[in-house]
C-alpha cells in the first residue's frame, strides 16, 4: 500500500468517529449541532493524512492488526487538525485560507473555531480511550508498569515540549 491507500482508509473512517449533533439544547453527552459542524468542516476538509498514514504504514511493517488502528489513527488527525484551527486565530498567525478554504475562525468566528479545535483535541482521546477499552489485555499487556511511568513522569515534569511552546514562542514574537 501507498500512502496515499493509507490517507484514503483514514479519510474514510474519520466521519464516523464524529458525533452528527443535535438541534435546540442538547441532553447531556450529546454535542451542539454548531460544534458537531464546525468540527467537521475542519476535520474534513481534505489533506495529506500523512500522519495517519505513517502510522498504519508502521502498523502493517510490524505485522499489527490495521483495522485495531484505525481509531487511533484518525484520533492522530484530530490532534493535527486542532493544532491547524488554533494556528490559525487571529491571535496566532491569522491565517484565513486552509487548504484552499476560509478558515474555522472566518466561517464560525473565533469563539467557535476554538471550541471546535477543543473538541477535536478532546474528542481524539476519547476515540483513544474506547479503542483501548476494547482490548483491555492487549492494552494492558503494552502498558508501562508503574516504576516506568514514574520514571517518565519524573523525566517530564514541568516540560511541555509540543505545541504550546512553539505557540508561545511565535506569539511573544508578535510583542516585542
Amino acid at each position: 500500500m501507498t500512502l496515499k491507500d493509507y490517507a484514503a482508509l483514514v479519510e474514510e473512517a474519520l466521519p464516523r468517529f464524529l458525533p452528527e449533533g443535535v438541534q435546540g439544547v442538547p441532553e447531556f453527552g450529546e454535542m451542539p449541532a454548531l460544534q458537531a459542524e464546525s468540527m467537521r468542516y475542519s476535520l474534513l476538509s481534505g489533506g495529506k493524512r500523512l500522519r495517519p498514514g505513517l502510522l498504519l504504514a508502521t502498523v502493517d511493517m510490524l505485522g499489527g492488526d490495521r483495522e485495531e488502528a484505525i481509531p487511533v489513527a484518525c484520533a492522530l488527525e484530530m490532534i493535527h487538525t486542532y493544532s491547524l484551527i488554533h494556528d490559525d486565530l487571529p491571535a496566532m498567525d491569522d491565517d484565513t485560507l486552509r487548504r484552499g478554504r476560509p478558515t474555522s475562525h472566518v466561517v464560525f468566528g473565533e469563539g467557535q473555531a476554538i471550541l471546535a479545535g477543543d473538541g477535536l483535541l478532546n474528542r481524539a482521546y476519547e476515540v483513544m480511550l474506547e479503542n483501548a477499552l476494547s482490548h483491555p489485555a492487549r492494552a494492558r499487556d503494552k502498558a508501562p508498569s508503574g516504576d516506568e511511568r514514574r520514571r517518565e513522569n519524573g523525566r517530564q515534569r514541568g516540560h511541555d515540549r509540543g505545541a504550546v511552546p512553539g505557540s508561545v514562542l511565535r506569539a511573544g514574537e508578535g510583542t516585542g
